[in-house]
């Protein structure tokens, strides 16, 4: 009887030893990690609506030099400027995209092109030491400004770190300020926030200055939420041995988007100056991704992955910019595989335009859709990229002033009637061209000089004498 109380006991031991090796419920028993709430945008599904969405260019127009600037302004006008030193005024108009003036405005070069933020005013720079204020309404050049240097970008020397500041609506060439210390290596991009009466200044160590106009005589703005550089994370190009090629502000003036030499976007927050998000667009990462999902066929690939090497050489890879939408929420910016449309606030790409094309897009602008103007429109080096549904709603607008698209059609021939059936919204183009000239009588008389059986009947003008088959 003892030596079974001495085996219970010892048998209680271990069990009570085991248990407390445990502290709190079992494995078992512990409740599994809540999941992380997925992000989500509200009203995303409108915001995209208001932006381009088709694959490929719409329409196109050209220059006869390499297209270097590309400016959008408030009042739907479109300015592009060429490495001829010319300029052309497009306006927005509700069947597209309307030329209206041409000007040999510089001998060389335009180096930079600028609006002011009511789109009323634009400047062109170039290194024939000139600075030319347009009319921007009116399309008509009202001021010309000589200047003793050449600038890199509107107001800031080349060969220096100088930033000068000029009335436009005055001759004069002395600068109504001039910064001499604000930098210590070229600037290469400045950027105004309207918002903030901020501008934003980045020369090529990676260094980003703030400061104001002479509302607050040029001293480092009041409305930022810090006094050093040291508390943000502005010192990140630094770091990476890199510079922005371009900047660009939120609607809110809340956000600071640049996109740099190592091919990073990245997003501030611009009140504390703290890196929002960083998206990485390196051809490292394009690589991973074409082993993961291939995005384009091998020799494609490899096709585009050499152009961007060779683009890296070359002085086209400062032209690259990137944009905000209207909403703030969405940044836009080209790569190699076409213009990518990210979303912010879920970190998704909602869309791709312009990757089936044989093009590399590098300087874009937006123009936002208006209650007159529905479809809103992508331009880059003078290609358009639209939403797709509404250019095929306002095209079926417009040609039932002019001409109609038709569902249906009757082909009264001598040997019975045919009849066809037209997919307007599947071939637009296709369909309006078979409407168009039935409509001014082409077919009238022609003969079907091809049949197959099961496959098609074929009609026209097989001579190529341009008469009617007797």
């Amino acid at each position: 009887m003892s030596a079974e109380k001495r085996r219970s006991s010892v048998d209680e031991k271990e069990e009570s030893d085991e248990n407390d090796g445990w502290i709190g419920p079992m494995p078992s028993e512990a409740s599994k990690p809540k999941p992380k709430k997925r992000k989500v945008l509200e009203f995303e599904s409108l915001y995209i609506e208001n932006l381009p969405s088709s694959e490929t260019y719409e329409f196109s127009y050209m220059h006869r030099d390499v297209v270097t600037h590309i400016v959008v302004t408030k009042t739907d006008f479109v300015i592009t400027a060429s490495q001829d030193g010319h300029l052309k005024f497009w306006k927005k108009q509700e069947e597209g995209i309307e030329f209206v003036k041409h000007f040999r405005c510089h001998l060389a070069p335009i180096s930079h092109v600028a609006t002011n933020t009511t789109g009323t005013l634009l400047c062109t720079a170039s290194p024939e030491k000139t600075i030319k204020v347009f009319d921007v309404i009116n399309f008509d050049m009202i001021n010309m400004i000589s200047i003793e240097f050449e600038p890199y970008i509107a107001d800031s020397e080349k060969a220096s770190n100088k930033i000068h500041i000029f009335d436009g609506t005055q001759t004069s060439s002395t600068p109504l300020h001039t910064f001499q210390t604000l930098h210590q290596a070229t600037v290469t991009t400045i950027k105004y926030n309207p918002v903030y009466e901020t501008a934003v200044s980045v020369d090529k160590a990676g260094i980003i200055e703030y400061w104001t106009g002479p509302k607050h005589e040029y001293q480092f703005p009041k409305t930022v939420n810090f006094e050093s550089k040291l508390d943000t994370d502005l010192y990140d190009f630094v770091k990476n041995k890199t510079y922005p090629t371009a900047l660009a502000f939120s609607p809110d003036g809340k956000k600071m988007a640049s996109i740099s030499l190592d091919r990073k976007v990245r997003v501030f927050h611009f009140l504390s100056g703290k890196l929002h998000k960083v998206l990485d667009e390196s051809l490292q990462r394009f690589q991973d991704l074409q082993h993961q999902t291939q995005q384009l066929p091998n020799m494609e690939f490899g096709r585009r992955m050499a152009a961007e090497r060779d683009l890296e050489k070359s002085d086209s890879v400062h032209l690259a910019n990137v944009l905000f939408d209207a909403s703030g929420h969405f940044v836009i910016y080209a790569t190699m595989l076409g213009v990518k449309v990210v979303n912010l606030v879920t970190n998704r790409c909602v869309a791709m335009l312009g990757k089936p094309e044989n093009l590399r897009p590098l300087h874009l602008a937006l123009l936002l859709p208006n209650p007159i103007i529905l479809n809103p429109t992508l331009v880059l080096h003078y290609y358009s990229f639209e939403t797709h549904e509404y250019w095929m709603q306002s095209l079926i607008c417009m040609t039932r002033r002019i001409q109609r698209l038709y569902e249906q059609a009757i082909l009264h021939t001598s040997l019975g009637d045919v009849h066809i059936r037209i997919f307007g919204k599947d071939v637009p183009k296709t369909a309006e061209n078979f409407c168009v000239h039935s409509r001014n009588g082409y077919y009238n008389g022609h003969v079907f000089h091809r049949v197959i059986k099961g496959f098609m009947v074929q009609t026209g003008d097989p001579t190529e004498s341009l008469e009617t088959v007797e």
